[in-house]
């Protein structure tokens, strides 16, 4: 397994022959009013609190049925409360739960991320899969999505290895298997790309068939920068928890082409390639946080990071830290959009899913139902659906409305989906 590090370097913020690594990246965007769009239904509440199950919404995928589009599916993670299954009335159709721990002071499981595999040998025939990071266990799992009955069902081989750890008392610690993106390449294929939580490493994973279950092998890995060359001759780290590292959770990988987008939280949105089952080529930066270069310190009395605004060099860029769900809305082979949340100031940007240019910026507000704020995961199809003639976009609602007082009288912790005709993305803006 070959190891690629990066060493420290100057970002620059578009993907773009002959831009210089000193320029500054473009922050128009960044203040214009995002247009207004409107989520037509969402899921039921997810609270995560003992009473609810400890379930927490973070990322959707999309299933599309191959042969009754009403039949199609949105699978989505509820971290310590597993699988959740929607149909395109956003209402649940089956919930699955994590693996428990395998010892009584081992960590339980804990679904974060999930993608969606199509066309997977597994025995004889050829099925549909829900791949999910448990970041509890640091391990993938596996879900055969049935036609016929639009139930997931585990494949999952009993003896895959941890993603990342060497051992249970690492997967203890939690520096665990955590971001997602699928890929099937042209040879058939498949693989995971995931990320390392609270780390900037990310492996890939190739997907193999063990008597009638799936499991996966490491075949390749990258480590992305933590310190960075600025323009003015000083550098700079982003702010985490101490010992951890700025970690990677939105990832995709464009079906076509095998270009791997990956949201490096605190600092941006980088590019790299799959081929030949490695990653080819140092990653490239497509776009930073606003933040990117301001003077941040962890403070252990408030728990948190603590940003000098007053001390910004103004070397930012377009998106509000977090740089969280990554999804591309597929319009042709090479045409269309892939959408960022910037999770920061509750919108979302899209860029030229080819070239990277910046298109646009929208946000998700009160409509029929509440809007999206502090997006983490989201899905996008351009396949017309009922209901959705311009395709589904699915996002994640962090702080769902209106609020559920609990036995206390305060505010039950509460998040769930939110489901979008998909249409506003291929007029573009």
């Amino acid at each position: 397994m070959r190891r690629l590090f990066l060493p420290a370097l100057t970002v620059v913020p578009l993907l773009l022959a002959g831009t210089p690594a000193s320029a500054a990246p473009a922050r128009a965007g960044a203040d214009e009013t995002p247009r207004a769009v409107r989520a037509a239904v969402e899921t039921p509440s997810l609270f995560d609190d003992a009473a609810g199950g400890d379930a927490d919404a973070d990322d959707p995928a999309i299933w599309v049925h191959p042969t009754d589009r009403a039949g199609s599916l949105v699978v989505a993670t509820a971290k310590n409360g597993g699988l959740r299954v929607y149909d395109l009335h956003a209402r649940q159709r089956q919930a699955i739960p994590t693996p428990p721990a395998p010892g009584p002071d081992d960590e339980a499981g804990r679904f974060n991320n999930v993608d969606l595999v199509t066309g997977f040998r597994l025995g004889q025939r050829r099925v549909d899969l829900a791949v999910v990071t448990d970041r509890g266990r640091d391990q993938l799992r596996f879900y055969r999505i049935d036609p016929a009955t639009r139930r997931l069902t585990d494949v999952t081989a009993p003896d895959v290895p941890y993603a990342f750890s060497r051992d249970q008392a690492e997967v203890n610690e939690q520096r665990t298997a955590y971001g997602l993106g699928a890929w099937t390449a042209p040879d058939g294929t498949a693989y995971a790309v995931v990320s390392r939580r609270s780390t900037p490493e990310v492996g890939l994973f190739r997907l193999v068939e063990r008597a009638g279950r799936v499991s996966y092998r490491p075949v390749d890995r990258l480590t992305l920068p933590s310190r960075f060359a600025l323009p003015d001759g000083t550098s700079w780290s982003p702010c985490t928890d101490p010992g951890d590292g700025p970690q990677v959770e939105g990832t995709v990988v464009d079906p076509a082409t095998g270009v791997v987008h990956l949201a490096q939280e605190k600092v941006g949105l980088w590019r790299t390639r799959l081929a030949g089952g490695r990653f080819v080529g140092a990653p490239v930066a497509v776009e930073r946080v606003r933040e990117f270069g301001v003077p941040a310190a962890f403070d252990p009395e408030v728990d948190d990071c603590v940003t000098d605004h007053s001390a910004d060099p103004g070397f930012g860029g377009r998106i509000a830290q977090d740089v969280e769900g990554l999804t591309i809305y597929q319009t042709g082979r090479y045409a269309g959009t892939l959408v960022v949340s910037s999770q920061g100031d509750d919108t979302f940007h899209t860029y030229d899913r080819r070239t990277g240019r910046h298109t646009g910026r929208f946000a998700v507000v009160d409509g029929p139902v509440d809007g999206s704020q502090e997006c983490d995961g989201a899905a996008v199809v351009a396949t017309p659906l009922p209901g959705f003639p311009g395709g589904l976009l699915v996002v994640h609602d962090g702080r769902n409305t209106p609020e559920t007082p609990g036995g206390d009288g305060d505010a039950r912790p509460d998040t769930n989906f939110k489901f979008l005709d998909a249409g506003f993305l291929r007029a573009g803006r």
